[in-house]
């Protein structure tokens, strides 16, 4: 698994922090890791984007941004208010394919949901994913209207394809509603594909040294963690 693709099933459902958690598990796995942002939206050019905030709750990370616009819209509609030239699918796939010639993992972030627009032609993360044959990760809010936007996301995977590696939920409540509790059950049926951790609400706040530390106890061994799903379920009480 060199690359891997993280999308979400839309926009603030903890994409980042679980690229980051995902990273740090990796680095924590003794691996050398890459984080391609492929085009960043809403950030200012002297600001940090969503591959700074990776390498600084993840530790060691070589990041990578191939475009920023500075409107906080899909990279299409961005790319064309801004009067620059949009990201590519083929481009995406090409740098990630440059920097997994020199890291053992590449983790690819897109913006938004899968088949969020990067270009005037209808290019998307998906399409980057084909070029690569690489498997995609889906980050899924917790609560009531998660089991929908999964299943669409997963059922376009299969069309195309492409490998679900699986979900994790990105923003893990503290105190779980009862639609968050029984989504841990349901969410795996829905996609088809496992449940592969959950990252607690609130863990992008953490010091770094924190967030490293614990960012294996948050994701199952497929992604290099210690997270138990079967005791995460009894943990629900359903």
């Amino acid at each position: 698994m060199p690359v891997l693709m993280v999308t979400g099933t839309g926009t603030e459902v903890g994409k980042t922090v679980t690229t980051a958690a995902v990273a740090a598990a990796a680095l924590a796995s003794g691996r050398t890791v890459a984080m391609l942002k492929a085009a960043q939206t809403g950030v200012g050019p002297d600001e940090d984007g969503d591959a700074a905030e990776v390498a600084r709750l993840a530790g060691p990370v070589t990041t990578a941004e191939l475009a920023r616009y500075p409107e906080p819209l899909a990279p299409a509609t961005a790319a064309r208010r801004a009067g620059r030239a949009p990201v590519r699918p083929a481009e995406i796939a090409e740098a990630a394919a440059k920097l997994a010639a020199e890291h053992d993992l590449v983790l690819v972030e897109g913006a938004g949901g899968l088949l969020v627009r990067f270009d005037e032609a209808g290019g998307t993360l998906a399409d980057a994913a084909e070029l690569l044959t690489a498997p995609v990760l889906v980050v899924a809010s917790a609560g009531l209207g998660t089991l929908n936007t999964t299943e669409l996301t997963a059922r376009e995977l299969r069309r195309r394809r492409l490998d679900l590696l699986g979900v994790v939920i990105g923003s893990w409540p503290g105190e779980p509603d009862l639609a968050s509790r029984c989504n841990v059950a349901d969410l795996p049926e829905v996609s088809g594909a496992p449940l592969l951790g959950a990252v607690p609400a609130g863990a992008g706040g953490l010091p770094s040294a924190g967030f490293r530390a614990c960012a294996p106890e948050w994701l199952a061994p497929r992604l290099l963690g210690r997270w138990d799903a079967d005791a995460f379920r009894e943990r629900t009480g359903l």
